[in-house]
This record gives structure tokens, sequence and C-alpha cells, in this order.
């Protein structure tokens, strides 16, 4: 048997995978990703692509990619609601359209599954550090005194892996999560659901309708999204195994009755491509580590589908995990660094989980008759704007060091997000002008540590002599208010709340890590920080 060494094992080559395996490269990290499928998903399944998402895709240079493969922009953001996409009673709102959102460079979009995992692929192969095999199944796999061991089955044979650490990216139903014995927590599953995949030419009929979900309560219920919002559709739907009910019992005719019955056309053309049952629920693992072994997305947690957060979720926990891997794996950082996933990510994941519920249980109220139409598309349309916990959740952990101030405290902190730059916080978008362009401050986050300060305050230079000290990458960033150096923003150091002589150290995940609002600058303290963050002493510093 053959033998395959790296550095990270990553199992699952969904989007949770395939992010995994792009961050550990962006670190300079071997890996290898085994997934049991042939190929990326041929159903849609999740669809929508969170504000912060979409950010860590512009990091990663996929940004307009992405978009150009999703729905336009205007359709992404809207919703309809009546007892059929053709019926009278039809109602739709759509948010507005931000073309200046003070929030982030970027936006939420609508991009199907199955187009976003091509994408994904292509970069992620496209990195020398990387291995992503598809059509090949891991059959074993268990710790070992330096990390773990595997192995895996394809066509071409059978081989150990030998790896310091794993990613556990292999889904809701997670064997690895499994044979861990890893239990979850949450309430008892909403429904058994089946989503039907058709063909028929909606676009005229539903041309001043157009948007990304529709809730239908009439002759049948269920809900429809829009993969292209032209030909390609899915219809969700459930089903109760208590009365006897079956995913098989879902026919080519019976999914073509389900189709004409939500569109409101008995004879309307239409082809079946596919059936998928699902069980919807919300779920989040007990333990997101155990030893060598990480568990991410819906290994680790599993939302309802409404609202969209739980791929978004889990990408944001690769984007979370890789740079830590990496410090360990590079002996820059302590023990408890590696600690410090779980520690962020489960209650990040659990705020999350709770919301994806209330969400869906709107729809469950309005599907049973005890919520009427317009009230319950009214509510859905209200909890679409979700920025507050999209972009507003923040990192308590041994990663962070606390500067003593309070965290924002909106009344909705569900919806409203409120830019700070306090420690454990993503760091705030702000405009800044170069050469007569603009770039935002998330635009100068790399796979380093970022240390940002109002120009001429002396940290910059500190950072540097504290990079070489430490041995960590520090990208220094000055800017003025005045344009009197090639960055420059006039508000942008009062938006991250630093005087003249201040500075913000930010990971290499967008989220802060220390602040220092006013002090003499210091070498020391940079390297300090640093060894704080990464769990280190600094005796030989």
């Amino acid at each position: 048997m053959n033998t395959v060494d790296v550095e990270v094992l990553i199992v699952g080559g969904g989007p949770v995978g395939l992010s995994a395996s792009i961050e550990l490269s962006r670190h300079g990290v071997t890996s290898l990703l085994v997934e049991k499928h042939a190929g990326t998903s041929i159903f849609p399944k999740a669809r929508l692509v969170s504000t912060r998402t979409m950010e860590i895709f512009r990091s990663w240079g996929i940004q307009d990619a992405v978009e150009q493969a999703g729905l336009p922009r205007a359709d992404s953001l809207a919703l309809g609601i009546g007892s059929a996409l053709t019926a009278a009673d039809f109602q739709r709102a759509v948010a507005p359209i931000h073309d200046d959102a003070p929030q982030s460079p970027t936006y939420t979009y609508i991009c199907s599954q199955d187009r976003l995992e091509v994408i994904l692929r292509a970069l992620a192969t496209g990195h020398d550090t990387a291995q992503v095999r598809f059509a090949t199944t891991m059959t074993r796999l268990r710790t070992v005194t330096d990390g773990v061991e595997a192995v895996v089955d394809s066509a071409d044979g059978r081989r150990l892996v030998r790896a310091r650490y794993a990613i556990a990216a292999d889904g809701g139903r997670s064997g690895i999560r499994a044979a861990l014995g890893i239990g979850v927590a949450g309430p008892p599953p909403l429904g058994h659901m089946l989503s039907v995949m058709f063909d028929a030419d909606l676009r005229q009929l539903l041309h001043d309708r157009l948007g990304a979900l529709y809730f239908v309560r009439g002759e049948v219920g269920c809900a429809v999204e829009a993969v292209d919002n032209v030909r390609r559709w899915i219809i969700q739907t459930a089903y109760e195994p208590e009365l006897g009910q079956r995913a098989e019992d879902f026919t080519e005719e019976v999914c073509l009755g389900l189709v004409r019955a939500a569109v409101g056309i008995p004879d309307l053309p239409v082809e079946i491509i596919g059936t998928m049952p699902w069980l919807q629920q919300a779920i989040v693992a007990d333990e997101f580590r155990r030893g060598p072994i990480f568990l991410a997305g819906d290994a680790a947690h599993v939302a309802t589908p409404q609202g969209g957060f739980g791929m978004n979720c889990g990408i944001q926990d690769a984007h979370n995990l890789g740079w830590k891997l990496a410090a360990a794996l590079h002996d820059a950082a302590g023990a408890r660094l590696l600690d410090s996933y779980p520690d962020e990510r489960r209650p990040v994941a659990e705020w999350t989980v709770d919301e994806s519920l209330n969400n869906a249980l709107i729809t469950v109220e309005m599907m049973e008759g005890r919520l009427a139409m317009q009230e319950a598309g009214q509510r859905q349309a209200d909890r679409r704007r979700a920025e507050g916990m999209v972009l507003g959740y923040r990192y308590d952990s041994s990663a962070v060091i606390p500067d003593g101030t309070d965290p924002p405290a909106p009344d909705d902190p569900y919806r409203t997000y409120v830019p700070t730059a306090r420690p454990g916080h993503r760091a705030p978008h702000v405009w800044l002008s170069t050469a007569g362009t603009r770039v935002s401050t998330l635009d100068l986050i790399g796979p380093e540590f970022t240390l940002m300060t109002p120009a001429g305050s002396g940290w910059a230079q500190c950072a540097k002599e504290a990079s070489g000290r430490a041995a960590v990458g520090i990208s220094a960033v000055e800017v003025s208010s005045d344009d009197s150096t090639t960055l420059s923003g006039p508000d942008w150091a009062d938006r991250y709340g630093l005087s003249p002589r201040g500075a913000v150290l930010i990971r290499p995940d967008g989220h802060v890590a220390w602040r220092c609002v006013d002090a003499t600058p210091s070498s020391d303290a940079v390297v300090d920080a640093l060894d704080r963050i990464l769990d280190r002493t600094s005796t030989s510093r």
C-alpha cells in the first residue's frame, strides 16, 4: 500500500472542504482532500453567499467569478409569496440595493452550490501544495502519536495517508463525528423534506415577480428556489414518514403535478431533473475538536435552510482554522491557539443555528395555517437583513487580547451591524484612497498579520522590527488623513477608535486581535501581543 504524507487531511469536497484546502494553501500548508463522489455537486443545494463569505471570496480573487455565476443582484434580494407563482395574490418584496454600502466592499449574492463548487475546486487545484482527489473514499481514520493515519480507496488503489491534523468536512451525517462518539445538541427535526429540481421556462411568466425565493401556500405548500431564474428551479416540500409517506412516493408524475400546482399552470411543460430527500434540523456538535481532528461545516453544525446561513458558517470555520493550523505546523504557536478554534466558532455556530430555526418557524406557522401569508411574508422579508449576525459576531478566546472596551449593544443584534475595531470583531470596512482609486481596508488584509496605524505614528517601523524578532509575518500599513501617504482616509482612524499614536493588529482571518488606542510605539509591545495571541513565550525574543 502506497503512503502519502501531508500536513493536513481534509475529508469532504463540498464548499467547506474546498475552502479549507484553499485557505491552507494560502498559508503554505500541504493538504490532501478526499471526496467520495466523482465530481462536484450536481444539485444546487445551498445558494446564498453572505456578505462575509463574499468578502472572503474577494480576498481569494474569485468575487467576480461568483457574481457572474449567480443571479442578478436585484433578483438575489427579492422574495415572493402567494398561493401560486402566477396567482393574483402573489406579493414580492425586495431589499434595497446599496451601491455604496457602509458595512462592506461587497454584498450578499445568490450563487447555487453546484456552480460555486466548480469555482472553488478550480481554485483549490491551482495550488501546488494541495492534492484534491474526488472518487476517493476514506475507509479508516485513527489518531496516532504524531497526528492521524487514514486509509483511502480510489480506482487506482488503496493508500495510507499520514497527516499531522485532519479536518472533518464530511457533512451533516458525518461518519467521522459518529466514529469519534461526539454527540449533537438541538431540538427534534422540523421535518423530512424533498427537493425537486426541474427545468421549465418560467422567466416570461414571472418577469415582474423574479426573486431568489418564493413561498407557496395554496393547492400545495412548498418553497420554490430560483437557480438561474430562467429554466432551472427547485421545489422544496415536506413529507411525513409517521403517516406512511416516503421519499420514494414522489414519482415523476407526482413531481410534475407538484411543480404545475406551485406555478399555477396545469399544462406547464416541465422536465424533472432529479430529487433529493433531506432532514430539516438545527443541531450543533458537542465538540468541534477531538485531539488532532477538527469538525467543520455541517459536520459541526447543521442549520435550517431559512436564511441561507449553513454553508457560510462552514466556510468561515475553514477561514478561522486555516491560519491557526499553519501557525501550529510552522512551530509559530503554542497549544492554546488550536483550542481557540472551538472556543471561537462554536458560539457563532450556536447563534447561527438558533436564528435559522427562528426563520424556519415562521414558515412552519404559515404552512400550518397559524400565520397569514401576508404577515409571514413581511416577517420573512424583515429577517432577510441579518447583517448584525453575519458581520457583527465576535470572538472571545486566548487568541484575542481585550482592550477593556465594551462590545456594541444594538437593540436588534440579528439585523443591526455596528462597526467596531474592538478586539475580537471583524475589522471594519472603510474606503481608502490610493492613486485616485478606492480600496477597502479589508483588501489590505492578507495571509499574514496586518498592523494598521495612522501615518507618522511610528508603529509601522515597530511592526517591521517585531516581525523579524518574532519570526512572524506582519504587513505594516500606514494611513494618512490628508493624502500625504500612498493610502489615505480622512475618518479611518476615528472609525477604528485610534488616536494619532494608535494601532490595531489584525489576524489573517480579518479579526482584530489587539488594539492600542494611544501609546508610545514599541516593538516590544507588538512582540508581546503576538506571543499572547499565538500562545508563545517571549523570553528568547
